[in-house]
């Protein structure tokens, strides 16, 4: 495996790289940089590689200069970890990296790859300060799963625009000779109980998903902007006989001590399929609870996800006062000559009556 490293990064390393053999498989070379991710530090503290064939991004963050003695263990499992985080075959993963071979490090003489490693670093700092908030002391050498989902080569026009996670798929499809993904998946049905009607969406998410993630997907499947407070309730043989509770921050577990807080290793799979009935409730001042069903599981799932398969029914928009004030709103949006129709429709901005088309289409869900 050949990494072109950049002026700053071999530095740091106190290398002294020689020339890049151009002879190399591509899909086997990155460019990696180490990059400053907030603007009021000056040590450098996330690493970033781009594949030289597809543009693929793996990104680190945190690696202080402490830790680039350890680099090449750094790369390879993050190189790994990424992979794997997209539900590739561990099997082709394994192949990929053996077939990569160990690490070589060169200079980097391309001016292209110096471009693209630029801005793979500026969107992963984005990412980072998007989500972490700088000073607690944290480790992730998957942030670039969140990246590769963004289009790229679209300057001149949007027709030769690709995503990265897609070539790179497509690639490691080629090398093995073997469909990439292969993995076990859920098969949910989410329901939202508006009473005038119900707001249903039928997806499949990865067994393995954190509850982090599955948070982030219904907010998106169901329209949310993440303003307010969520919970998962795991249902056992009632609603009146919970399982378990499952919060996302410390500050929770002041209200309910019996209450599980959620990590990054706190799986859907550490539940279901023993249990087959949760609630994902968002807003406790509005009460969204949406009924999560386990439709089937898919012991081995060969294609992308999360995945939305169905949506009916449109979603309330925020703030709206729970499903009595929803209701009442739906009510004074479906008659123009409400005295508060006009009011009402300024504060809802683009909120609409029914689920657009394009809401109801079958799609990878981006996040």
């Amino acid at each position: 495996m050949q990494i072109a490293l950049t002026k700053k990064l071999a530095d740091a390393l106190k290398m002294k790289p020689g020339p890049a053999n151009e002879e190399e498989n591509p899909l086997f070379t990155w460019t990696a940089n180490w990059i400053t991710t907030w603007d009021n530090r000056r040590a450098e503290d996330q690493l970033v590689l781009v594949n030289n064939a597809n543009r693929f991004t793996v990104a680190v963050y945190q690696v202080k200069r402490k830790d680039l003695k350890n680099i090449e263990e750094i790369i390879k499992t993050a190189i790994s970890n990424t992979l794997l985080t997209m539900n590739i075959d561990p099997e082709i993963v394994e192949e990929y990296m053996e077939k990569a071979g160990e690490i070589k490090f060169v200079k980097n003489s391309n001016r292209k790859a110096s471009s693209w490693v630029t801005k793979s670093g500026q969107e992963s700092a984005f990412y980072v300060g998007r989500e972490y908030n700088g000073i607690d002391k944290m480790f992730n050498d998957t942030i670039g799963t969140f990246i590769n989902k963004r289009p790229v080569n679209y300057s001149k026009s949007f027709n030769d625009a690709f995503y990265p996670y897609k070539e790179m798929v497509l690639a490691l499809s080629e090398l093995s000779g073997k469909p990439a993904y292969k993995y076990r998946a859920f098969e949910l049905f989410v329901t939202l109980d508006l009473d005038v009607y119900k707001a249903t969406r039928r997806l499949i998410v990865p067994a393995d998903i954190d509850f982090f993630r599955l948070h982030d997907i219904l907010q998106t499947i169901f329209d949310w902007d993440n303003y307010h407070l969520y919970d998962f309730t795991i249902l056992g043989d009632s609603i009146l006989d919970p399982a378990a509770r499952l919060v996302p921050f410390e500050e929770d577990l002041d209200y309910d001590p019996d209450a599980i807080l959620m990590d990054k290793q706190t799986l859907l799979s550490d539940f279901l399929p023993k249990y087959e009935h949760l609630i994902y409730t968002y807003d406790m001042g509005d009460n969204w609870e949406h009924e999560i069903e386990l439709v089937r599981v898919i012991d081995e799932h060969d294609e992308e996800s999360p995945y939305l398969l169905e949506a009916e029914g449109q979603s309330p928009p925020e703030d709206v006062g729970g499903v009595g004030g929803f209701n009442y709103f739906r009510e004074i949006m479906s008659d123009p000559n409400h005295p508060e129709h006009k009011a009402m429709k300024e504060w809802a901005r683009l909120w609409s009556l029914e689920l657009s088309d394009w809401k109801k289409q079958p799609k990878v869900i981006d996040r």
